[in-house]
């Protein structure tokens, strides 16, 4: 039995797609655009991104954000960091998208999420605390309820 040609093109595809999500969480840190990471995986930047989102839900870009906020995070959790600092560490080169994207995502500004998210994950184990903190995804974090408690 055979497959079709679509269908073996899809999971190609969907390969591709799979190397570029890996390479993303790998390189977060790294200079990455879309155009860079369509070159990667021999595809034009606007057909990466339908596809990406197709089968992630999310443009490559959100994506790549989500990661960066993620790790920004753990980082203000740590507390020996500014803001700016983690902002640089994970990747960004703008302080105020840093920020924007950061308060979409978790529900509050980075320098707020910094001051109470030592005391709300003291005595919790760190993969825990990543866990139970991990931003929203696909959707804004209500800015009346912070994610972290």
């Amino acid at each position: 039995m055979t497959s079709s040609p679509a269908a073996a093109q899809h999971l190609r595809d969907l390969a591709l797609l799979r190397r570029v999500r890996d390479r993303i969480d790998r390189e977060y840190a790294q200079p990455l655009d879309v155009e860079a990471l369509a070159r990667g995986a021999h595809m034009s930047a606007g057909h990466l991104s339908r596809q990406f989102r197709l089968a992630y839900g999310e443009s490559p870009y959100g994506y790549l954000m989500t990661r960066r906020i993620e790790r920004a995070m753990t980082l203000l959790r740590r507390g020996d960091l500014s803001v700016t600092e983690v902002c640089f560490e994970v990747g960004c080169a703008s302080l105020g998208t840093f920020s924007t994207r950061f308060t979409e995502l978790v529900g509050m500004p980075p320098s707020a999420y910094r001051r109470h998210a030592a005391d709300a994950t003291a005595g919790i184990a760190p993969c825990v605390a990543k866990r139970v903190t991990k931003p929203i995804r696909n959707r804004e974090a209500p800015a009346t309820a912070p994610h972290v408690s």
